[in-house]
């Protein structure tokens, strides 16, 4: 997708939102990530965290530890 799809797929998104605390939240998480240097994130988790992560990623490669989209969707509905 490209960088005008995104941002119009993004406004459309936060133009759908009638959440105030939601459209706050998404607010000040695009404003800390604009203003992050690479690596701050990673850099403030500890080493337990880290290992999680890598973890989680490993178990990700795999197909049978993968949930389909749909399903993430319809539980959360």
């Amino acid at each position: 997708m490209s960088t005008v799809e995104l941002k119009s797929n993004l406004h459309q998104l936060i133009d759908d939102i009638q959440n105030t605390k939601l459209l706050e939240s998404l607010h000040d998480l695009l404003s800390e990530r604009k203003n992050a240097k690479a690596g701050t994130l990673w850099n403030s988790l500890t080493e337990s965290q880290r290992k999680e992560v890598m973890d989680a990623y490993e178990e990700s490669e795999s197909h049978e530890n993968l949930t389909v989209h749909s399903e993430i969707l319809r539980k959360y509905k």
